[in-house]
């Protein structure tokens, strides 16, 4: 699926299940939290954290699929094409970091 189609199909179930968009912020608010709760499983599977019992279930893939949709929802909110930005944004990191990673010592 191409993002410009999960924009569509975010938009589509807001309309029809959702009512409306949350406000930006409030949104912003909801990404920060999907985000801490993917921080969470990580900590736990590669860090150095133990899981709670109340961790077990947690799916990591289904926590960075509610990071896509938040954002998704923030994108279409303001009216960013995540294809675009997407395509843009690598060119960028493309042009300015095409040596640098490779001349990284840390990094060999």
């Amino acid at each position: 699926m191409e993002l410009s189609e999960a924009q569509k199909q975010v938009d589509e179930w807001i309309k029809t299940f959702g009512v409306r968009y949350f406000s930006e912020l409030t949104n912003m608010a909801i990404l920060t939290e999907e985000v801490g709760e993917l921080a969470s499983i990580i900590a736990r599977k590669y860090g150095d954290q133990s899981f709670k019992k109340s961790d077990l279930e947690a799916n990591m893939a289904d926590e960075m699929a509610d990071i896509l949709w938040v954002l998704i929802c923030l994108a279409n909110q303001t009216g960013v094409n995540l294809e675009e930005a997407f395509v843009k944004n690598m060119a960028k990191k493309t042009e300015r970091d095409n040596k640098r990673h490779l001349n990284n010592d840390k990094l060999k």
